[in-house]
């Protein structure tokens, strides 16, 4: 069993609304197949605690806007790993320091990853690329 459509398209607008405040490393992994509580994770970091909560209530928001409530809301007092389940897909926000340390990436590296279809220009990417120029200059 493969995700749901809908569970797709609620997970990209999840990571969508994520990606415009700058969220780092979205990604979601179809989970459906070791889970039966959930379809999706999304996940998603950021590099301090109130970006983490500003992007829980943009993804929030957006889903809001589809008619799509959260079940559950755990982590939100501290801003560094709120979990959010909205029954289809789970959304998780880390700080960064978090998503290091826990690595959920690695723990369901057997999942399938979903393509977002966000947009491509990393601001780390294209910052890392300046400085390489930079040096090369000199």
């Amino acid at each position: 069993m493969t995700a749901t459509i809908e569970s797709i398209e609620l997970a990209k607008a999840a990571a969508h609304a994520a990606d415009e405040l700058k969220a780092t490393t979205v990604i979601a992994l179809d989970v459906s197949e070791h889970l039966a509580l959930t379809d999706i994770f999304v996940i998603a970091s950021a590099d301090n605690e109130r970006q983490v909560n500003a992007i829980v209530d943009s993804v929030e928001d957006a889903l809001l806007e589809r008619g799509v409530k959260p079940k559950r809301r755990e982590g939100r007092g501290d801003g560094r790993w709120v979990l959010v389940d909205f029954g289809d897909i789970v959304v998780h926000v880390q700080h960064d320091d978090e998503r290091e340390f826990y690595q959920l990436e690695r723990l369901w590296r057997d999942c399938p990853t979903i393509d977002l279809e966000l947009p491509v220009g990393d601001s780390d990417a294209q910052s890392d690329d300046e400085s390489g120029t930079e040096s090369d200059t000199e």
